[in-house]
């Protein structure tokens, strides 16, 4: 996914961003919309038991960065990207958590991991539980925890996670692959 947005123009509201301009936050986030839609998408892809659309994901998530306590501290578009996607894996959770509540206790909200790649083959996995041992995760290696973020619920590929956390493509590879494996475990009881 390379970036459609003018280079000049992306490191002008970076810089803006930067100096607390409000208005160069909510104009970023209108350039990498539809690319964050994408994200969304993709993240839900598979998941037909999901009562949350794309577009209202997307929403949520820019409501959230522009809303937040303190001034957006965006570096670059990976920085942004990266922030995005655990939005999104907030979003997600909370949605998931109020759908436990209302059923008390009954059927929880389920997520197939199948859009990216599955953590535990041939399982699905309840996103509260997968939430709870991302939370470990980030305890044990934070950016293993980073990069299942980046993958599952930003969506991104191999390729994509690798320029945002700046690291080799095959970095990437052995860190989701130990990542998975961690999750599975945690995840065996599930």
């Amino acid at each position: 996914m390379e970036h459609a947005v003018p280079t000049e123009r992306t490191r002008a509201l970076f810089e803006r961003v930067a100096r607390g301009e409000a208005a160069a936050s909510a104009e970023l986030l209108g350039l990498v919309y539809q690319e964050l839609h994408g994200l969304a998408e993709r993240a839900m892809r598979g998941d037909a038991a999901h009562t949350l659309q794309p577009t209202a994901l997307v929403h949520e998530v820019c409501l959230r960065l522009l809303g937040a306590d303190e001034a957006p501290q965006w570096t670059s578009k990976s920085h942004l990207l990266s922030i995005a996607a655990k939005a999104m894996r907030s979003v997600l959770v909370d949605h998931a958590r109020r759908g436990r509540a209302e059923k008390r206790g009954g059927a929880a909200q389920r997520l197939e991991l199948d859009a990216v790649e599955p953590l535990v083959e041939g399982h699905d996995l309840e996103l509260c539980a997968l939430d709870e041992a991302l939370q470990k995760l980030a305890g044990v290696d934070p950016e293993l925890a980073q990069l299942v973020e980046l993958r599952f619920f930003g969506g991104l590929s191999i390729e994509e996670t690798a320029r945002v956390m700046n690291v080799s493509e095959p970095t990437i590879v052995r860190g989701w692959r130990d990542a998975r494996l961690f999750l599975a475990r945690e995840l065996e009881s599930v």
